[in-house]
């Protein structure tokens, strides 16, 4: 998340929920996160949507060389920032070294541009060091945006959003579900709302419901 945030190895509940049930996980500090020093931070400058990716996939290829993941079993998961990170990584995916089985987005960003223009004062130019001036790069946007991108999903994916989001709206994110099931992905594709959330899921039943669903989606696909 962030997207500049880090990954550490404290106590996480939902992770040993998924190692409970045979998952191996990997928690990338790709390029750009924090707790490395300025100069790999500043390396996602101008390269989100790209390093970041490459990352996962660097990441994904080496658990398999090691041995330690089934290669035709590894999914992508990531939430808000690094729910971008899994549409990117999903819809850039053909030709790639590994082959993503698919992947689940948590209220992840979609559409760039809109982001931009949503975004609070705080940050209001986070996006010009994280991409560029979007009046100056606006085609960048387009081609990092998932949004525009729906011919190039390849693999499942399932969606999880808030209907009160006020960072990714919810309609961002159906718009995006819609364009795929157009496509005729059918049973490969899902999405769950709550009306009553935000950016980031509180409600404990809320949470518990995502664990369920995404573990059956994940069941899914791989099973055939």
């Amino acid at each position: 998340g962030g997207p500049t945030a880090m990954a550490n190895s404290a106590l996480d509940a939902q992770k040993q929920f998924w190692l409970q049930r045979g998952y191996a996980i990997l928690d990338i500090n790709y390029r750009g996160s924090s707790g490395y020093g300025r100069r790999y931070r500043h390396r996602l400058n101008q390269n989100w949507g790209v390093i970041d990716v490459e990352d996962v996939i660097a990441g994904a290829l080496h658990c398999i060389n090691q041995g330690w993941v089934d290669e035709r079993r590894i999914f992508v998961r990531g939430n808000s920032s690094g729910g971008y990170t899994v549409l990117r990584a999903l819809a850039g995916n053909q030709g790639a070294s590994v082959q993503l089985l698919g992947g689940a987005s948590h209220y992840g960003i979609s559409d760039l541009l809109r982001l931009n223009q949503q975004t609070h004062k705080f940050e209001s130019h986070y996006l010009h060091w994280l991409v560029g001036d979007p009046d100056t790069q606006r085609s960048r946007y387009i081609e990092r945006s998932p949004i525009y991108q729906a011919d190039q999903f390849n693999a499942p994916v399932i969606f999880f959003q808030g209907g009160l989001d006020p960072v990714v709206p919810a309609m961002q994110t159906y718009g995006l579900f819609q364009k795929l099931k157009r496509r005729g992905a059918g049973k490969t594709i899902d999405y769950l709302a709550f009306a009553d959330e935000r950016h980031g899921f509180k409600k404990a039943n809320n949470r518990a419901r995502v664990l369920k669903r995404e573990v059956d989606f994940y069941h899914r696909i791989s099973h055939g």
